[in-house]
């Protein structure tokens, strides 16, 4: 007949590792966390708020809108430099393509995002250009807020801290 302490000890599997000595580590955690963006795409996020920032206090709507494109643009390029990779396919390294092309491979869940930004390229384009009526306020009062919501997003996905585990004295059921 087997002990008492034998017969207490957990079973273990061919292979595995043996029990710690001193009992269940307590910083293991099985799930997957983010770690924060690399620092160019931080920096990258900075420079969006700023460029967002500034403009907000801006009156001419083209200067408006272009900035805050901008804006948009530095942070499509903050998730570039954070997830992307360099291209593999030798036809495609030479192909120049634009931010908002990319961004849909790297972050398919920003595709619409990209889309939208997209489509107001060209119209950046003619209000850099100083062409009259490039964007009206209302055009330039809605590329902020989407901009805005966007820098929100992409900074959840890019920032997001991870939550330490809590040990077992401390939670509570």
């Amino acid at each position: 007949m087997a002990s008492s302490s034998a017969a207490a000890a957990p079973r273990r599997r061919a292979g595995s590792p043996a029990p710690s000595p001193t009992g269940p580590a307590t910083d293991v955690h099985p799930v997957l966390r983010r770690t924060t963006a690399p620092p160019a795409a931080l920096d990258l996020l900075v420079q969006a708020h700023a460029g967002l920032d500034e403009a907000a206090v801006l009156d001419a709507p083209n200067e408006r809108y272009a900035t805050a494109h901008l804006a948009a643009l530095r942070t499509a390029a903050a998730v570039l430099a954070a997830r992307g990779r360099p291209e593999t396919n030798r036809r495609r390294r030479e192909k120049i393509r634009s931010a908002w092309e990319v961004l849909p491979e790297i972050a398919p869940e920003l595709t619409e995002w990209s889309a939208l930004f997209a489509s107001g390229a060209g119209r950046r384009a003619r209000a850099e250009a100083g062409i009259p009526g490039a964007a009206t306020s209302r055009d330039a009062d809605d590329l902020l807020r989407d901009v805005a919501m966007f820098l929100r997003l992409v900074e959840r996905l890019l920032v997001l801290q991870p939550v330490l585990p809590q040990s077992r004295g401390d939670r509570t059921v």
